[in-house]
């Protein structure tokens, strides 16, 4: 391997693990002065701008088929427009390093979720994997000095519905035909999931200071969500895939909620429990044992 690929992969890395792990910490920021969906609107919508031109700069112009267009609208509008909405909403009510925490038992989530579509049960590893994850966000929700009031169970059950089209989004994903140019692909998902959480907005009739009253910090944490959260992640993410293992790549699975913890706890005032530390071990470790069972089952096929 070249220095200068292993140069791009290790940043690639840091991309992936410190980037996607801080931007629940830079959409708390940012929720202080503007509504969730507007931000998932902006965010999506001025990066999709952004990945349009590098696009149309750098990339070999592969024309998608109506068909590949297509199946990228509909990942943009289940990932981003519902799920990652959703998700950046609950923050409202919610902790960001908890929410990060329940996030990353996503692929309990997609397990079960093709064992209902494959009508087929998962293996005995699996199981133990799902059972330990769930006993984790049961140890996790159940602290009644994190999850007190109703209006914290509303955002648990979004962050729960908000992994349901994360889930339902993987699994189309995984059978449909994209668009072989990553940034035409990553520019259709994020525009399509920026209008959609736009409209949202709308229908919600979320209210939105005028733009000369943010504060330094709003245009900072919207900034970073734009450029590094978006572009500059999804980039490394699509880049590592092509690069390294997929299940090295998805390691950003256990690192992502640990920095999310550390940083709302640094710079939020948020509280790390015992009981949290004890869920985040039991849930990630359900998560890896899952995980390892999927590369075991690939490599044996």
């Amino acid at each position: 391997m070249h220095k200068k690929d292993l140069f791009l992969i290790i940043l690639a890395f840091a991309n992936i693990y410190i980037v996607w792990g801080s931007t629940y910490l830079f959409s708390t920021f940012a929720l202080e002065q503007l509504p969730a969906f507007r931000i998932c609107g902006y965010r999506y919508l001025i990066a999709s701008l952004i990945t349009l031109a590098i696009w149309f700069v750098f990339s070999n112009k592969h024309n998608a088929t109506r068909s590949e267009i297509k199946n990228a609208i509909i990942a943009g509008f289940v990932f981003l427009g519902l799920g990652t909405g959703g998700a950046i909403w609950s923050l409202n009510f919610l902790d960001s390093g908890f929410t990060a925490l329940v996030i990353s038992g996503e692929p309990l989530i997609i397990v079960l979720l093709l064992w209902i579509v494959n009508k087929q049960a998962p293996s005995l590893q699996t199981l133990f994997g799902i059972v330990l994850g769930i006993f984790g966000i049961y140890l996790l929700v159940s602290q009644s000095e994190l999850v007190a009031t109703e209006d914290q169970w509303i955002g648990i059950l979004v962050i729960l519905l908000s992994m349901l089209a994360w889930g339902g989004g993987s699994i189309f994903v995984s059978k449909a035909k994209m668009p072989d140019n990553q940034f035409l692909n990553t520019t259709i998902q994020m525009f399509i999931g920026g209008l959609t959480t736009l409209i949202i907005s709308f229908i919600l009739g979320e209210k939105v200071i005028p733009f000369d009253q943010w504060n330094r910090l709003t245009n900072i944490s919207l900034a970073f969500l734009i450029v590094f959260g978006s572009v500059a992640a999804f980039t490394s993410f699509n880049y590592l895939l092509k690069k390294v293992s997929t299940e090295k790549v998805v390691t950003n699975t256990y690192v992502n909620p640990i920095i999310a913890m550390l940083l709302g706890y640094l710079y939020n005032n948020e509280v790390i429990t015992g009981q949290s530390v004890v869920a985040a071990i039991i849930m990630l470790l359900g998560v890896f044992i899952i995980n390892s069972n999927k590369s075991k089952q690939k490599q044996a096929a």
